[in-house]
């Protein structure tokens, strides 16, 4: 057995990008920032950010170009898929990029919030929003 899934909640980085393949299909992709906060040995609250290459499909992709924007927050799902190109001085290029499977907003634009997992359209106001983020507890309370 194999598993392959990436679950993911943080802010976008840059709007996303919708184009079309040449028979039609939509794509979006993005980058999206996912920090983690703790407190050092010394006491001194430190932080990371991990960006992650993001990349969705068909109506989803437009869904998400509509209604998602720098600096808002998702919650994704997907599968993680590595590829290698060429770049403009030929040489190869590795990139791994999380394919989006499902997702939910988070944040809010203009109050549309809630789940858009293959909707084809925006989602209704009055969807649960997906998982909160953080545990509302500080990290000391982690048993681990």
């Amino acid at each position: 057995m194999a598993v392959n899934k990436a679950i993911l909640l943080g802010n976008l980085g840059k709007d996303p990008e919708l184009r079309y393949t040449s028979s039609g299909k939509a794509f979006a992709s993005f980058s999206l920032a996912t920090s983690e906060r703790w407190s050092g040995a010394d006491g001194q609250k430190q932080e990371a950010t991990t960006w992650h290459n993001i990349v969705v499909w068909g109506k989803q992709a437009e869904v998400m170009k509509e209604y998602l924007s720098k600096g808002q927050q998702v919650y994704i799902e997907g599968r993680i898929a590595n590829r290698s190109y060429d770049d403009k001085e030929g040489n190869k290029k590795y990139i791994s990029e999380v394919v989006v499977t499902n997702f939910s907003f988070v944040g809010n634009k203009g109050d549309n919030r809630g789940s858009s997992g293959s909707s084809s359209q925006a989602p209704p106001a009055d969807m649960p929003a997906g998982p909160p983020a953080g545990g509302g507890g500080s990290d000391d309370d982690l048993p681990f």
